[in-house]
This record gives C-alpha cells, structure tokens and sequence, in this order.
C-alpha cells in the first residue's frame, strides 16, 4: 500500500514538473514574441518620428528658410503665414521627439495625423492620389500608420511604458484621431481663407481687329 502510495505520489510530482516546465517555456517564447513586437514598434516610432523631425527642420531651415514655409501656407490660403509656419515646425519636431521616446504617444499620433489632414487636404489633394504627381498618398500613409501605432501602443521600448502611462486599443485610437480632428477643423475654421477664384479674361475679338486692321490697309 505505501509502495503505491508513493508511487502515486511520484507520478503526481512528475506530472506537477512536467506542467511547470511547460509553463515556463510558454511564457518564455510570450517574452520573446512581445519583444519582437516592441522593437518592430520602436523601429516604426524611430521612422515616423525621424520623418517629421526633418520635415520640421526642413520647414526651419531649409531652402526658403521660415519666411518661404510662410509663403507657401500663406499660398494655400492660412493667414498669418509666418505664424503657420512656426506652428508647422514646432509640431512637427516636437511630435517626433515624442515618438522616438515613446512619450505621450496618442497625442504625438494626434499631431502627425493632424498635419497630414491639413497637407493632404489643402495641398495634395487637387493632385490626385499619387505621389509622383504631388498626391496625397504620402501623407495618407503616415496618417494611418499613426492611426495605427496610437492603437497599438509605444510598446515596452517607450517612456509610456516605463511610466506605467501606455493608452492602447480603441482608446489610444480614439485619441489620436479625436483630438487630429479637433486640431485641424478648429485651424481651417480660424485661419482658412480660399484665395478668390480669378475673374475669367475675355478672349479678344479676333473679328474687330482683323476688320479694324482691313480698314487701316484700305
């Protein structure tokens, strides 16, 4: 009786290792896998938040320098260019800054969905699709992919998650998107002013001057 008893006993304790090896190997192939989801997501927030670090120095100190940015939104017809232009820069690289750190990551989404909307809708849009032909698909694709990260999170790699602060899913999502929406109606609502539509210039009358020119020659 105490041979099988303790034969049982064994058996239980086999299994009891058995299921805890298992266990252990499962979460250390979970680890892995959400560690190959964090690098992918810092490898995303590293690009997008390069791009628009750029795009924002470029704004600065590019070719034309801030008084060209100014030119060039004052020529989409925003007011006050040179204030679009300063905003444009300091949104632009403060909203790449916080992408590479993965700092406050829903409304870092939010600013680069923003500046797409209003790129996209005032400059690309009359273009077509396209990028080649100066279309929106440029724009388009780093909105969604921000749509996407707000959604999916920072990852481990990030301030958020260090701080314990990551918003993720819907709610992630619903930020960004809310508060892009928000920001872009509310600077077309304050400063969008379509430039007038040129008055149509009358042909000439191609059939008086050639009378005129038939009587001067008379």
């Amino acid at each position: 009786m105490s041979v099988d008893n303790a034969a049982a006993g064994d058996d239980r304790e086999s299994k009891t290792y058995h299921f805890d090896r298992q266990a252990q190997e499962y979460r250390d192939s979970a680890e892995d896998d959400v560690m190959d989801v964090d690098i992918a997501l810092l490898l995303v927030r590293a690009v997008v938040g390069v791009t628009m670090i750029a795009h924002g120095l470029n704004h600065w100190r590019g070719g034309g320098r801030i008084e060209g940015t100014a030119r060039w939104f004052a020529g989409l017809g925003l007011r006050h260019g040179k204030l679009q232009a300063w905003t444009s820069v300091v949104t632009e690289m403060g909203a790449g800054g916080l992408l590479v750190f993965g700092l406050l990551t829903p409304l870092a989404c939010a600013a680069v969905i923003s500046v797409m909307l209003v790129a996209g809708l005032l400059a690309h849009r009359p273009n077509g699709y396209f990028v080649f032909r100066d279309g929106y698909e440029y724009v388009l694709v780093l909105a969604v992919t921000s749509l996407a990260l707000a959604m999916l999170g920072p990852g481990r790699l990030s301030l958020d998650h260090a701080a314990g602060a990551e918003v993720t899913g819907w709610a992630g999502g619903g930020i960004a998107l809310s508060a892009a929406g928000a920001a872009t109606a509310g600077l077309l609502a304050t400063f969008w002013r379509p430039p007038p539509s040129r008055p149509a210039v009358p042909a000439p009358d191609l059939g008086a001057g050639s009378a005129a020119t038939e009587q001067e020659a008379d």
